[in-house]
């Protein structure tokens, strides 16, 4: 998922339709997010408050946490934060797990399946949910999943999709509705991949009828060679700020992230089209998480609970583009946001797509294999 107005996110379909799971999280924004009683968060802070000597170490995608936010928390409770952005899961994980000793960071932003992943190996400590008192604004389908049952490691941040992105300056974007189009010979030199393993995997996966969440060594190799045959086509990979090389005329046509799609057309390339591909998209949710050895665990607590009050919430959703899990804040929205198909798809699209989830080490070892021979072999 990337991301300071935009992930990635950075944020996963059976081999088999009867083998497609789709969260229940998902399963219940596709009906509509039907809201229960849910109270505006306690507001019970201090107008400003003195400066303290405290930092909080944010370890975040890039362009994924407004300005706003940042300012309004460090006034309200007079916390330093001390903003500092990866590109990629794999980056995030490793960096966390060399310097976990360290104390470095104490508060970081992973997507789900690497929530499950740190917290099978003792990375994150649990969560002191007494101090989240805005914990009860959260869409309860979002909450207490199969990768973190009683949400004992993470708290949902945001969630969104990985797409088809179309120039509709250069291409017509009604000739482009499948992640195979990216492999048309026309298209040479001009298409944009995701700097993220698990995306581009998944999406060659999907093309070829498997899981994006396969452990399967024979499917991983094939959608390897596959992809080895889209390279001629690939101008550039890039998950900081992926709507940049479409803005900039680098590419016409590639993946992207459904805000960072949103933010383009925000930011003036109004025929940037995003668009579900045939063979489903790719969902994906970060969320917080506090690292084992975090020096500012109260601190984490409260930038936390800052973000779960409905109006931040609110906030950093209609400034990323991406669809929040705070049921509260999609109350204070707009039509055109709350309504938005590219930040809350349809249930169709929804019914077509697959959650990001964990694959297990010996399956990551593979995919990163042939990762690096993918990279490498350009």
């Amino acid at each position: 998922m990337t991301h300071l107005s935009s992930s990635h996110r950075s944020t996963s379909t059976a081999a088999h339709a009867s083998t497609r799971m789709l969260p229940k999280a998902l399963l219940c924004a596709a009906i509509g997010f039907t809201l229960a009683s849910c109270s505006n968060s306690d507001n019970a802070a201090t107008d400003s408050a003195a400066t303290s000597d405290v930092t909080l170490n944010l370890y975040n995608w890039s362009e994924y946490m407004p300005q706003e936010i940042l300012d309004g928390f460090e006034k309200e409770t007079g916390i330093n934060v001390n903003y500092t952005t990866f590109d990629s899961n794999e980056a995030m994980y490793a960096k966390l797990k060399l310097l976990d000793d360290s104390s470095q960071y104490d508060l970081a932003i992973p997507s789900t399946y690497y929530v499950e992943k740190m917290a099978k190996e003792g990375l994150l400590q649990e969560l002191d949910k007494s101090k989240l008192s805005n914990f009860k604004n959260l869409d309860t389908s979002f909450t207490n999943t199969k990768v973190d049952p009683e949400n004992k490691y993470s708290i949902p941040y945001m969630w969104g999709s990985t797409g088809l992105a179309i120039n509709g300056d250069a291409i017509d974007p009604a000739t482009v509705n499948s992640w195979n189009d990216l492999w048309r010979p026309e298209y040479k030199g001009q298409v944009m991949l995701m700097n993220d393993m698990r995306e581009v995997f998944g999406m060659s996966l999907l093309t070829l009828g498997y899981s994006g969440n396969s452990r399967n060594p024979d499917e991983i190799k094939a959608a390897y060679e596959k992809l080895t045959t889209l390279m001629p086509n690939v101008k550039t990979f890039n998950s900081d700020a992926s709507r940049m090389p479409y803005i900039e005329g680098e590419t016409n046509l590639g993946m992207t992230w459904n805000g960072e799609a949103v933010i383009a057309n925000d930011e003036g390339l109004t025929s940037l089209v995003y668009k579900y591909p045939s063979e489903g998209a790719i969902l994906w949710m970060d969320n917080f998480v506090i690292p084992k050895n975090a020096k500012q665990v109260d601190a984490a607590h409260k930038f936390i609970d800052y973000l779960l009050r409905p109006e931040n919430s609110k906030i950093v959703s209609e400034e990323i583009g991406y669809a929040s899990p705070n049921l509260a804040a999609r109350e204070l929205m707009t039509d055109d946001v709350r309504n938005n198909p590219i930040i809350y798809p349809s249930k169709e699209v929804l019914a077509n797509a697959e959650f990001q989830e964990d694959v297990g080490d010996d399956a990551l070892q593979v995919y990163q294999q042939y990762w690096n021979k993918l990279k490498t072999g350009r």
